[in-house]
């Protein structure tokens, strides 16, 4: 009794042989996809880390608020027109503690990383296989950028509770955008010092030492016509007061433009778009001063 064997199938893709190329592009890893899925997941367990936490974000809520309370108050008897046209010191303070307040949390933005850095997580970061290991920054900067936003929504609505009032849409737009470029340019700073700095204990008394005086080398808490000459050409150098006059000028007039005049500096007028201009220029500058430290360390 004869039986017909048939030969085993070839495992061979034969039409993988005659067209290699297309299937390499199918299997082409997705760089950019796996970038955005690391920088995803690094933002999440930050997030985490803020759930189980909460009172960070907590803390930069409630001193604020009850800074525009207490400062409110205690200058609400002062002389009219010593803080320009309006006699409500609240919605004079409203825009230098809404733009402090965003100052203060991107500052501390290289504690994590710096942290990390110590307890060694950040080693086992470095060593893992990421598409980017710059997903690392990415991370922290989204993290940083939206509790500020967060907090400033916070600001912007205890203010209006208070009387300090409310912009229009476009206005609310306008303070979101200001609070994204500072938050941005600073940030951007705190994480190169954290690459840069050897522990947390450096971080933390660079953080002290240039909080309180740039608030108050700043426009937060009195205009430029109340300071003696030189600390209005400090003021008029100093990136806050580029984000509060903006902001302040939103509280103070409906009809704003970018050619409006938000400032008078030692050198001449700032307009609206000059001094969102500078802001951005800020940001770019701060973010292009970190790339080499950055590299150095990430790569």
């Amino acid at each position: 009794m004869s039986g017909t064997v048939s030969p085993p199938k070839s495992d061979i893709n034969w039409q993988q042989v005659a067209s290699p190329q297309a299937y390499e592009v199918e299997t082409a890893p997705n760089v950019f996809g796996e970038f955005v899925q690391e920088t995803l997941a690094l933002t999440r367990r930050l997030f985490i880390q803020l759930q189980r936490r909460p009172s960070t974000l907590i803390a930069g809520i409630i001193q604020p608020v009850m800074w525009l309370v207490l400062f409110g108050a205690l200058f609400q008897n002062a002389p009219k027109g010593i803080f320009g046209d309006t006699t409500n010191y609240g919605q004079f303070l409203s825009a230098g503690i809404i733009v402090f307040t965003a100052f203060g949390g991107a500052l501390n933005a290289g504690l994590p990383v710096m942290f990390d850095r110590e307890f060694g997580f950040l080693n086992r970061l470095l060593v893992a296989p990421l598409a980017s290991r710059f997903s690392i920054v990415f991370a922290s900067a989204i993290f940083i950028i939206s509790q500020s936003l967060v907090q400033a929504a916070v600001i912007v609505t205890a203010a209006a509770f208070l009387g300090a009032g409310l912009p229009d849409a476009a206005g609310l737009a306008t303070i979101a955008l200001i609070v994204f470029l500072l938050a941005l340019g600073v940030t951007a700073i705190s994480l190169g010092l954290a690459f840069a700095l050897p522990g947390h204990i450096e971080l933390i008394a660079v953080i002290f030492v240039s909080n309180l005086p740039l608030l108050f080398a700043s426009t937060a808490l009195a205009p430029l016509s109340f300071m003696p000459k030189w600390l209005q050409v400090v003021a008029t150098l100093n990136p806050l007061s580029y984000a509060i006059e903006p902001i302040r000028y939103l509280y103070f007039h409906k009809d704003w433009a970018l050619n409006s005049v938000v400032m008078h500096a030692f050198w001449g007028d700032v307009t609206f778009g000059g001094a969102l201009l500078v802001l951005l220029g800020f940001a770019v500058v701060a973010l292009l001063s970190i790339q080499p430290q950055l590299r150095r360390t990430l790569a």
